[in-house]
Parts: structure tokens; C-alpha cells; sequence
């Protein structure tokens, strides 16, 4: 639970709500107390599978292939040491602090379960980097998503043994600096302890969070902005009605359309062509927001509940457990689940910014939307909203090629012991990319949709929109004749991508957490 920001970690119960917290701020963590016995179990499990001798793979043989190496006790150390350092291969832009704040809090919740034969110090340890703000340095690329992300996780793993970088306050650092300014003794790694460490789906699932979390507030921002074009195009509510939407019976589409209704509920433009309007019916961009938004909705949720299992999960290998003393070995660092979820989240992702797009073209076609061309007076002078279009067009159509299935890939590893991986990383990574896409995309809109409004005045939107308008004009002045455009998207894309749109209707958005 959270009490502060302060986190009390259960492992095994953390929930969207504490991940997201997570991903937001950087706060401390406390392991709970009664954690602490089954971590010491499984420990001495393997010290005593090592004072046997008998052969285990992951404690005292060689990996991967070369598991049928037996290593001699006094090279243990060293075997781990050596699994770090040759698996630190990653290359790439260095992940971002606060996906790898989810790296560390979901890799200490996994190995507090006690299920990976790792001492409390190194549990104590990782909690210690957490709570000083050292994030090491993760290089983006290098992972196919199985036997875990090993190359991400080495690089994570090198922090607490005081080698290479870590990032603290933003600034990059070596890491035995680091450790020693914040009173940190780098470990020396026992039996199980580096490979315990290395596998796992942390890096692929927090990849897939920070999509997950960043798709909600896409979500929710394209929600108002579509209402916002709805009533600039002049369009009609009566699609939004719930009758529509319950002889369907699908779950997300009926609570979006109850979020339109709200949105719109009151506007003096929509009870100003309620009669006397020539159209039948409007366009599907306009008409389709609940049956896509709603189907996007329900693709969000399914991602959601996968990876929250994901983030409480046991992902490494062999596991340790100690009420046999068995040492098992098996799979779980397959991330195919997360592949799936983030390809899941792929779809949503470029769907919102799709007809997001379509709205826009709608509203600068003065012969769909009745407003002026390129939503700016004297156009031909001016050029307005023309080109703005064209980057949220190559944007959304950028996505579709992003959202091609990255988990329907395979490429054989070491040496074809690993024949089939999951490529989650990838598909989880490249989500922070349609995201922001999507971002500028749902901005443009947004500009757009309120440039539209402004066409109608005195007439006024209803409250929750007008609210909205009010906030953007905060940031960005009516666009009344052409000017330097691209500091405007960014700061609507700021808008969309900080929470900032649905914070202003936070409360018909509070049913979707």
C-alpha cells in the first residue's frame, strides 16, 4: 500500500495504483518485515545445495548450454561474477529513470517472494539504490524477451557490484561513486545469486507498464478532445445515446459513451442546431467514438490485468523451493505474455491516434465541418491548420507500421538452446514511441477542436469542455493569423501526455483506475 508516496512493499500484492505511483514520483521504499523469513529460506536452500555438491543448473554449472558444466565450489563467486560482466552487452539510449524506478521495485517484489535462492542483502541492497535515487544505467537494446531480459538486467545488476554508470539527479556517474556517497557496500555475488538477478521479464514488463500508463492518459485525453471536435464540427449527441450502446452489450463501449454524454452535457452549441440541421448523420470519426474508444478502452484493461500479474510475478530461473528443497527449472522468463500485452497496447495506441487524425481532417474541410478553411480567418494569406495536419497524418501513419506485431517474431539464441523468444522488449519498448506520436497527434486535435469553438462564440461549449478550453489557452493564444506553430503542438502535447486533460475531468475518468 502507499501511504505519502512511501511504499510498503507485499510482494505479491503490488497493484496498478502503487506501479503507477511508482512511474510518477520517486518516493521511499520499505521491504515488509515478514518478507524477510522466506527470502532467508530459500537462501539457505541453495548454501545447501552448494555444501552438497550435487550438480543444480544455475548454482553450481554453467548456463544456457553449457549447463552440463559442473563448476567447482571455489569458482561459485566468480561464476556469478562472470554471468554479470559477459551479459552486460546492452546498447542503445539509456532507459529513462522512471521505467527503471519499475525495474527495481518489480525485481525486488520478485525476489522477496523467495523463490530464488538470493540473500536478504541483496533484496537490502537493491532497496538501498532505490531509496538513494541511483538508477543504474540500462541500455534500451539487447533483449529478445527470453530467458529474460539478460542484457538489460546485467547492466542493472552491474550497479550493485560498483561497476560502470549509474544515473543520480539526472547526471550520469560512476557507480562505485555512487554507491560510496550514499554509504552503499557493493556485494559480492553468491551461488544463484547473479543468474537470479538476470532472469526475469522486469525490463520487458516495466517497458509494457510505461506504455500501459501512458495509453490511459492517450485515452483520456483523445476522449475530451473528440468531445471538443464533436461540438467545434458542429456534430450530433444523439449517437451517445445508452440505448444504442446496451443492445450491443460491449463493456468498454458503453461506458465510453456515458464519458461523451457527460462531456458534452450542456453545450449551447449542440441546442443550437438541434433543429433545422440538414445532416442525417455524421461522420464515422465523429459518430464511432464510443464503439472505437470503447473497444481501445477494453484493450487497455485486458493489458492492465495481464501485467499487474506480471509485475507480482516469480520470473527467474531455476526456482528455490524449499519446503522439498527441490530446485526446479523452467520457463517463466518467457515474457510471451508481455509481448502479447504489448502488441495489445500497440493496437490501442495507433487506433486512438487514427481517428484522432480523421477529426482533424474533418475539421479543416470546411465543406464536412462548415468551419472556416484550415480553421484560421483569411485563409490563403494564411495557411493555418494545413500542415499541422500533414505531421499528425505522418505520425499516424508511422504507427501503423509500429504497431505490426512484434510478437509473432522469433530469432533462435545460444546456440538454439533458447529456439523460441518472445521479442516483449521490443514490443514493449517501442510503445514509448507511438505514444508520443499518438501524443502530438491528440495535441493537434486539440488545438484544432478548440481553434473550432471559437468559430461559434458567443455560443459555449458545456463546462467540462470549456474548462478544457480555458486550460489550453493558458498555455497557447488563439490562433488568429500564422506563426511559428511547433512550440504550440508541443505544449498541447505536453497537456496530453502529462494528464493535464483528463485531470480537468478527472471525475468521469475516475471509473477507469
Amino acid at each position: 500500500m502507499t501511504q505519502d508516496h512511501h511504499l510498503i512493499l507485499q510482494p505479491g500484492a503490488l497493484s496498478l495504483n502503487d506501479l503507477r505511483a511508482v512511474w510518477g514520483a520517486h518516493g521511499p521504499l520499505t521491504l515488509a518485515p515478514a518478507a524477510y523469513a522466506a527470502i532467508g529460506t530459500s537462501a539457505a536452500t541453495v548454501q545447501a545445495i552448494v555444501a552438497k555438491g550435487d550438480p543444480a543448473y544455475g548454482i553450481n554449472t554453467g548456463f544456457g548450454i553449457l549447463a552440463k558444466r559442473h563448476i567447482p565450489q571455489a569458482q561459485l563467486e566468480q561464476l556469478q561474477q562472470n554471468l554479470i560482466l559477459s551479459h552486460a552487452v546492452g546498447t542503445g539510449e539509456l532507459l529513462p529513470d522512471h521505467v527503471v524506478r519499475l525495474i527495481l521495485l518489480t525485481k525486488i517484489g520478485s525476489l522477496a517472494r523467495g523463490y530464488s535462492g538470493v540473500r536478504p542483502l541483496i533484496v537490502d541492497t537493491l532497496i538501498a539504490l532505490y531509496n538513494a535515487g541511483i538508477m543504474p544505467a540500462i541500455p534500451s537494446q539487447g533483449s529478445v524477451g527470453a530467458s529474460g531480459d539478460l542484457a538489460p538486467l546485467a547492466h542493472m545488476t552491474l550497479a550493485m557490484l560498483g561497476v560502470g554508470q549509474v544515473r543520480m539527479r539526472g547526471e550520469l556517474m560512476d557507480a562505485r561513486a555512487a554507491l560510496a556517497a550514499a554509504g552503499i557496500e557493493p556485494v559480492v555475488l553468491a551461488a544463484k545469486e547473479g543468474l537470479a538477478l538476470i532472469n526475469g521479464t522486469q525490463v520487458s514488463t516495466a517497458l509494457a507498464l510505461n506504455g500501459l500508463f501512458l495509453a490511459e492518459r492517450l485515452l483520456e485525453a483523445a476522449m475530451v478532445s473528440g468531445a471538443l471536435s464533436l461540438d467545434a464540427a458542429r456534430g450530433s449527441d444523439a449517437p451517445f445515446d445508452p440505448r444504442v450502446h446496451e443492445v450491443r452489450g460491449q463493456p468498454g463501449q458503453i461506458a465510453a459513451a456515458k464519458i461523451y454524454r457527460q462531456l458534452v452535457a450542456g453545450s449551447a452549441i449542440r441546442a443550437s442546431h438541434l433543429v433545422g440541421d440538414e445532416r442525417v448523420q455524421d461522420p464515422y470519426s465523429l459518430r464511432c467514438q464510443p464503439q472505437v474508444m470503447g473497444a481501445v478502452m477494453d484493450l487497455i484493461a485486458q493489458a492492465g490485468r495481464t501485467l499487474l500479474i506480471e509485475s507480482n510475478a516469480v520470473t527467474d530461473n531455476p526456482l528455490v523451493f524449499p519446503d522439498s528443497g527441490e530446485v526446479i527449472s523452467g520457463g517463466n522468463f518467457h515474457a510471451e505474455p508481455v509481448a502479447f500485452a504489448a502488441d495489445i497496447l500497440a493496437l490501442a495506441i495507433a487506433e486512438i491516434g487514427a481517428l484522432a487524425e480523421r477529426r482533424i481532417a474533418l475539421l479543416i474541410d470546411s465543406t464536412l465541418s462548415g468551419l472556416p478553411p484550415f480553421l484560421v480567418r483569411e485563409p490563403g494569406v494564411n495557411s493555418g491548420f494545413m500542415i499541422a495536419h500533414v505531421t499528425a497524418a505522418a505520425l499516424a501513419s508511422e504507427n501503423k507500421s509500429l504497431a505490426h506485431p512484434a510478437s509473432v517474431d522469433s530469432l533462435p539464441t545460444s546456440a538454439n538452446q533458447e529456439d523460441h523468444v518472445s521479442m516483449a522488449t521490443f514490443a514493449a519498448r517501442r510503445l514509448g514511441q507511438m505514444a508520443h506520436n499518438t501524443g502530438v497527434i491528440v495535441g493537434i486535435e486539440l488545438l484544432a477542436a478548440a481553434q473550432g469553438i471559437e468559430f461559434h462564440r458567443p455560443l459555449t461549449s458545456s463546462s467540462h469542455l470549456e474548462h478544457v478550453h480555458a486550460k489550453l489557452r493558458e498555455h497557447v493564444p488563439a490562433f488568429d493569423e500564422d506563426r511559428f506553430f511547433a512550440p504550440d503542438i508541443e505544449a498541447a502535447r505536453r497537456m496530453v501526455m502529462e494528464g493535464e486533460l483528463s485531470a480537468a475531468c478527472k471525475d468521469l475518468f475516475a471509473s477507469l483506475h
